[in-house]
């Protein structure tokens, strides 16, 4: 079995890059950290590094040996503080998802935080493919995404949907397809994924949203629909960010004849059980789907 506590030495090295750094984060010697090198190297009777001077690159051993060393580092890591730590209402969660859904559920979790001091919500925003990355790499206890993750180490489940809303400045009444031209539009992250499956239903001289002039890019969630407001395009954006832009007066919700949804996943780490506080936070983001 590899000795865990020289394979941390060797996998924060490579994470640090530097010998004496090394060794000053770990509390150790320089001499102690090439030790516990040399001392698996011949564990595994095998070169981890190739040394030039001072500096040192990983051979293929090395690399693969830190590709899965630093993840069963992390595994041990979290398994030790849920044997520790594993109470529904204290302890830190780390949340991800995209803009629209986490600008509802982040002030979801900061009330069920102000219920329970002792529990902190670390929530970030990101695109969906990061947000699962994170979980892949347990980077992020939960994750939302509103499409359904495809790395292996991931697992999920939707909890709910999110309805997705053509938006144009005030004033506008059932806009055709010639209003939408031209008007232009406001373009996001994820435009060109919500337009396609909202305005292919609804308008059958749409094929891509390239067939409309862009006049303007925001991927702020919070500001995509400042230009929309002033009159520059229109967008296409789901229900939550909408619901959360302080200038309703200044721009038109258009609810078309077939309504148009994307689900919302919660996912977590397949080989990774949840604590119960995990389990707390799930549990409140699907209360407020209700």
């Amino acid at each position: 079995m590899i000795n865990p506590i020289w394979l941390n030495t060797f996998c924060t090295l490579v994470e640090v890059n530097h010998f004496t750094r090394t060794s000053e984060r770990l509390f150790m010697t320089q001499s102690g950290v090439s030790q516990h090198i040399k001392k698996l190297e011949q564990q595994l009777d095998c070169e981890l590094l190739e040394r030039h001077g001072k500096q040192f690159t990983l051979t293929a051993q090395g690399q693969s040996l830190y590709q899965k060393g630093s993840q069963l580092l992390k595994d041990w890591q979290f398994l030790e503080q849920e044997l520790h730590n594993d109470f529904p209402y204290s302890g830190e969660v780390k949340v991800q998802s995209p803009g629209s859904c986490g600008l509802k559920f982040y002030k979801q979790l900061l009330n069920l935080q102000t219920q329970h001091s002792a529990l902190t919500i670390d929530y970030r925003f990101a695109p969906n493919e990061s947000v699962e990355q994170a979980v892949a790499n347990h980077n992020a206890d939960i994750g939302f995404l509103t499409q359904a993750p495809t790395l292996s180490e991931v697992t999920s489940h939707k909890i709910g949907q999110e309805a997705l809303l053509l938006i144009t400045p005030a004033g506008y009444d059932s806009p055709s397809w010639q209003t939408l031209c031209e008007l232009g539009f406001i373009a996001h992250p994820d435009a060109k994924h919500h337009a396609q499956l909202l305005l292919s239903e609804h308008y059958s001289e749409f094929e891509h949203i390239d067939q409309i002039k862009r006049t303007g890019f925001s991927n702020q969630i919070s500001l995509i629909l400042e230009p929309v407001s002033l009159g520059f395009g229109f967008t296409v954006m789901p229900a939550h960010a909408v619901e959360a832009f302080n200038k309703p007066e200044l721009i038109k919700i258009h609810h078309l004849a077939k309504p148009i949804s994307e689900a919302i996943y919660v996912c977590h780490h397949r080989n990774r059980p949840q604590a119960k506080r995990m389990h707390t936070v799930i549990d409140a983001i699907k209360t407020g789907l209700k």
